[in-house]
């Protein structure tokens, strides 16, 4: 199975609701590989690599997000797995 690579950025109420922790434990469950983190302007950035299947999955549960989240728009760019990442984490 070919691996790909995601960068995603959500935006809406995604900030000081849990949206890392959530992300976090939804890469696990999957097997990705990445990080998510805050950004500045509000929004949160995920990087991932894997499987475009599992990935796909993973883009389904940020559009949803936690309970306290709400999200309001949310881009996604392709590209090819370059395997930058060992595991996957939170960065701050």
């Amino acid at each position: 199975m070919q691996e790909e690579s995601a960068l995603i950025v959500v935006r809406g109420v995604v900030q000081g609701v849990g949206f890392r922790f959530f992300a976090y434990h939804r890469a696990v469950e999957l097997g990705l590989k990445g990080y998510v983190r805050n950004c500045m302007d509000g929004s949160v950035e995920s990087h991932v690599e894997g499987p475009r299947g599992l990935i796909q999955e993973y883009v389904s549960a940020l559009k949803l997000g936690p309970a306290h989240a709400h999200v309001t728009g949310l881009d996604v760019q392709w590209g090819q797995c370059k395997n930058r990442f060992e595991t996957f984490r939170i960065s701050y």
